[in-house]
């Protein structure tokens, strides 16, 4: 088993939270990690992305080579296309559609979505959306990271641990909070996958 994946979005979005979810689950069973530190600003707004490698056998680099990923987990729709060409060509593209917009040339919504549509295995919702349906604005990065849960390798119930594991702290509302995001996006997944 091997997993090579891109986290990328804008500084503010929880992508760390996404890294430290899979990477917990990942570890707990078993399996090898290597991540790259977070490129970019990681001030709120700035662009952000990191790479994660997942195997059941030793890793040399935390660095995935162009066209070698295997997924693509984006929690705003122009950072994922940032990082097309990292992709696999059997590779899955997982977005968030609802944009951060903090340029003032950013791309019209209908250019972004269509090359996302061009794209044959993906994902794409407005996770933001569906999180604010759930109660929590906030966890919209643990619905994309539901989004992406079939294609991680990584069995669910390991995931639904490392969030009760990493938020247990903050109490169980924002566990159940985030446990119902993660499973929004993985319903949602199971549901639009090809």
């Amino acid at each position: 088993m091997k997993r090579d994946i891109i986290l990328a979005g804008v500084g503010g979005q929880g992508i760390l939270s996404i890294a430290t979810t899979i990477g917990a689950a990942a570890l707990n069973t078993g399996l090898h990690l290597k991540q790259a530190e977070v490129h970019g600003m990681s001030q709120r707004g700035g662009d952000v992305s990191s790479n994660l490698r997942i195997a059941d056998h030793e890793i040399a680099s935390d660095l995935i080579p162009y066209g070698k990923a295997d997924l693509i987990i984006s929690v705003e729709p122009m950072e994922s296309l940032r990082y097309l060409p990292l992709l696999s060509p059997g590779g899955w593209l997982i977005t968030n559609t609802k944009p951060f917009i903090n340029i003032t040339d950013y791309p019209k919504m209908e250019d972004l979505m269509a090359e996302i549509e061009n794209f044959g295995n993906h994902i794409a919702l407005d996770a933001d959306q569906v999180a604010k349906d759930l109660g929590s604005a906030r966890s919209a990065n643990m619905v994309i990271l539901g989004a992406a849960s079939p294609f991680l390798g990584i069995d669910f119930s390991e995931l639904q641990d490392a969030v009760r594991r990493i938020f247990g702290r903050k109490g169980d509302e924002i566990v159940k909070l985030n446990l119902d995001a993660l499973q929004a996006g993985r319903d949602y997944a199971l549901a639009h996958k090809n």
